[in-house]
């Protein structure tokens, strides 16, 4: 276990949650290496030796240190920002294996992407088409382009992270996309390379995954019969983790149904999982400011909040929460709502956990090492959280917390 308790205090591998926030203070988000590790390499034994890439999300946790390690284990890189592809380099990421997703990609972005030389950049609308033509023109270039493909299936999850129907801001129209890829293929400076979908997050049914898969490699099928020669089909991440006491999703069945619709094709098969690799690496260690009973409800005031962890107002997502000293979870219990101190009735962190917890104690929220970070903000003008990688015995810091200084540094007041 990667956070298990060890003579009655909760450990991040073999490190004890409490000497990380003694060295580095709270709110403070703790990765495990062994964890991300042990993910990534449940993709790659489910891919055996089929020609495949893992593009990691970066939008998922883009800490240096997260990257550098998925680079260092193969993995290529799903990108969605020219911000995010300074950070793949960086942490020296391998631009080769870079696929850069998203709507709104700006002309700066389209260039930058080109002129690192990346795997391939990932069209959502005939309008991106006509842009990356005309800057891969303007750069005497021959740009790399698949299609993000909108399969409309119903993932069945969330409906803010639901992403493959045809009501959805993402992806082309199914029907449209043969026209687009022969528009495409007629373009001197357009080379399509691939063919992509991604429906949602938080998947814990394979099925409408596997069908997802199956429809755009059909799809291919076609468009490969008007001579467009496709290098690979990317089908997308979204494959959940446990939160509670759910059955874990099977990485192996998602990765196996695809292989099996992919069949004796020759493509490269890409996946681009986030959260299923780093989401249950990750917690974020909290210490209780305040016990606040109320008539109606109790409350824990902890020093994180809704701008360390936006997941559960925004998503309503559930989180688990342990005290960090086992002797706390054999106390008198109560039940809580975990709440920050920002002042927004939308800042709790959980709702209705019994736990027993004094001012001063340590808790850690759960399942933090995806869209935690990365969605932070400094609202209430917080300082954003230290984060730290723990590495078997060792925890290092992979950024430092913010400084109050910071947060204004680039402002200024003008001369009235």
């Amino acid at each position: 276990m990667d956070f298990a308790y060890r003579n009655g205090a909760l450990c991040a591998e073999q490190v004890p949650l409490e000497e990380i926030a003694r060295r580095f203070g709270t709110p403070c988000f703790v990765y495990s290496r062994a964890a991300i590790e042990r993910q990534y390499g449940a993709y790659a034994q489910a891919f055996a030796d089929r020609k495949s890439l893992v593009a990691y999300s970066v939008k998922a946790n883009s800490n240096l240190a997260v990257l550098a390690l998925m680079a260092r284990l193969g993995a290529g890189f799903d990108i969605v920002s020219g911000g995010e592809l300074a950070r793949v380099l960086a942490a020296g990421g391998d631009p080769r294996k870079v696929l850069f997703s998203g709507i709104g990609k700006s002309e700066t972005e389209i260039e930058q992407a080109l002129q690192a030389g990346i795997l391939c950049l990932n069209v959502e609308s005939e309008a991106e088409l006509e842009r990356v033509d005309a800057v891969a023109a303007r750069l005497g270039k021959r740009a790399p382009i698949a299609l993000r493909v909108n399969p409309d299936i119903d993932a069945k999850t969330h409906p803010y992270i639901s992403t493959g129907l045809r009501q959805s801001k993402f992806g082309v129209p199914f029907a449209h996309a043969e026209r687009l890829y022969r528009e495409a293929a007629r373009r001197a400076h357009l080379e399509p390379v691939g063919i992509g979908c991604h429906i949602g997050s938080l998947l814990a049914d394979p099925a409408p995954w596997i069908a997802a898969a199956e429809r755009v490699i059909e799809l291919a099928d076609r468009i490969e019969r008007n001579g467009i020669a496709l290098a690979h089909v990317d089908v997308g991440g979204g494959i959940g983790i446990r939160h509670k006491d759910e059955p874990e999703p099977a990485i192996g069945e998602f990765i196996g149904g695809a292989l099996r619709a992919l069949g004796n094709r020759r493509q490269t098969l890409i996946v681009d999982p986030g959260r299923s690799i780093v989401g249950n690496a990750g917690v974020l260690l909290t210490r209780v400011e305040y016990v606040k009973p109320g008539d109606a409800r109790n409350f824990l005031v902890v020093d994180a909040a809704m701008n360390d962890l936006l997941r559960p107002p925004l998503y309503d997502a559930w989180h688990e929460v342990r005290p960090v000293r086992e002797s706390q979870a054999s106390a008198a219990l109560s039940v809580y709502d975990v709440v920050g101190p920002i002042c927004e009735s939308a800042d709790f962190l959980a709702r209705d956990r019994r736990l027993a917890a004094r001012a001063g104690e340590l808790l850690a929220i759960m399942s933090a090492g995806a869209y935690a970070m990365s969605m932070s903000s400094n609202y209430n003008s917080r300082p954003r959280a230290a984060e730290v990688m723990v590495d078997r015995a060792g925890a290092h810091l992979v950024r430092r917390r913010e400084q109050v200084p910071e947060l204004f540094a680039g402002e200024s007041i003008p001369a009235w």
